[in-house]
C-alpha cells in the first residue's frame, strides 16, 4: 500500500507555523502572563508590582468566600452537565424515530446552538421578568415567588435553566450523529433478542454511545467551568452582591472591576489547575471503561 507523504521536512513544519503562532500567542503567552502575575501584587494604575510570593495563593486558601463560590460552581457544573447531556438524550432517541416531519423536528432542536450566552442570558432575563416573565407567571401559579437577581437561589435556578437550554442543542446533534451510526443489522438484533425497548437501549444502544458520551462529558464541564460566563454575567445584571457567582465570573469581578490583577491572576491558575487535573482523571478513569468499535 503506497503512502502519501512530504518530500521535503521543511513543508508541514512550514505549515504548523500559523497554527502554532495562533496557540502561542492566544493561549501559551496569556497563561505564562497568568502565572507570573500571580506572584505579583499589581498596582491597579500600573504603576508598579510588588513581588509577594505565594500570598495570593494563601489567601484563596483561606477565603470562606472563594471556598463558597468554589462549592457553587462544582454544584452548578454537575447540574448543567447532568441536565443538558440528559435531555439531548432524550431528545435525540425520539428524534431518531421520527419518519415525517423529521427534518423540521431536528432544526426546531438545533436553532439555539446559533445563540450566543450573553443572548440566551438576556432571554433568560425576558423570560423571568419579574413584572411579566411568562417563567416567572408560572412559578407564581406554583406558589414560588420567583425573584431574579435577589433571591441567590432563584438566580442560580435561572444560570442552570438558561445553560442547560444553550447547551441542549449541542449535544443533541452529536447523540443524534452517534445513534444514526449505530449499524442498521446491530438494531435488528437487539430487536429480536429483547422485546423491551428500555432494555434494548441500556444494553445495546447506550454502550455503542459510550465514545460520544464521553467527548461530551468533557465538553459539557468545561462549558458549565468557562463558557457559561456570558450568561452569568446577563443574569446578575452586572451587579453580583450576594447574587451567585461561577470560578471564572470571580476572575473577572476581581481582576477588572475589582482591579486586583494579582488575586485574579492567581485564581485564574488555579481554576487551570483544576481543569487539567479533571481532564486527566477523566481520560484515565473513565475513558477506560470505554471500548470505541
Amino acid at each position: 500500500m503506497k503512502r502519501a507523504g512530504f518530500t521535503t521536512r521543511w513543508l508541514p513544519m512550514l505549515l504548523l507555523l500559523p497554527q502554532l503562532a495562533v496557540i502561542i500567542v492566544f493561549f501559551y503567552w496569556p497563561a505564562a502572563q497568568a502565572v507570573q502575575s500571580s506572584f505579583y501584587l499589581e498596582d491597579p494604575f500600573g504603576f508598579g508590582s510588588t513581588f509577594v510570593g505565594l500570598d495570593n495563593y494563601t489567601y484563596l486558601a483561606q477565603s470562606t468566600e472563594y471556598a463558597k463560590i468554589a462549592r457553587f460552581t462544582l454544584v452548578f457544573t454537575i447540574l448543567v452537565t447532568f441536565f443538558s447531556l440528559a435531555l439531548a438524550l432524550l431528545l435525540a432517541v425520539k428524534a431518531d424515530k421520527v419518519i415525517r416531519g423529521a427534518k423540521s423536528y431536528r432544526t426546531l432542536l438545533m436553532w439555539v446552538y446559533a445563540v450566543a450566552p450573553p443572548v440566551a442570558g438576556f432571554i433568560g432575563l425576558l423570560m423571568f421578568n419579574q413584572s411579566w416573565g411568562p417563567l416567572t407567571e408560572l412559578a407564581k401559579s406554583f406558589g414560588w415567588d420567583f425573584t431574579l437577581g435577589v433571591n441567590a437561589t432563584d438566580t442560580a435556578a435561572a444560570m442552570v435553566l438558561v445553560s442547560v437550554w444553550k447547551q441542549v442543542p449541542v449535544n443533541f446533534i452529536f447523540f443524534l450523529s452517534g445513534l444514526q451510526s449505530i449499524p442498521k443489522s446491530v438494531r435488528e438484533a437487539a430487536l429480536i433478542d429483547c422485546a423491551s425497548a428500555i432494555r434494548r437501549f441500556w444494553d445495546v444502544t447506550f454502550p455503542l454511545l459510550a465514545p460520544t458520551g464521553f467527548f461530551l462529558l468533557i465538553i459539557n464541564i468545561t462549558y458549565a467551568l468557562f463558557d457559561t460566563f456570558g450568561i452569568v454575567d446577563t443574569l446578575v445584571k452586572g451587579e453580583p452582591g450576594n447574587n451567585p457567582m461561577t470560578l471564572v465570573y470571580k476572575v473577572y469581578v476581581d481582576g477588572f472591576r475589582g482591579n486586583d490583577l494579582g488575586g485574579s491572576s492567581a485564581q485564574s491558575v488555579v481554576l487551570m489547575v483544576l481543569v487539567l487535573a479533571l481532564t486527566v482523571v477523566q481520560f484515565r478513569l473513565v475513558e477506560r471503561r470505554i471500548h470505541y468499535t
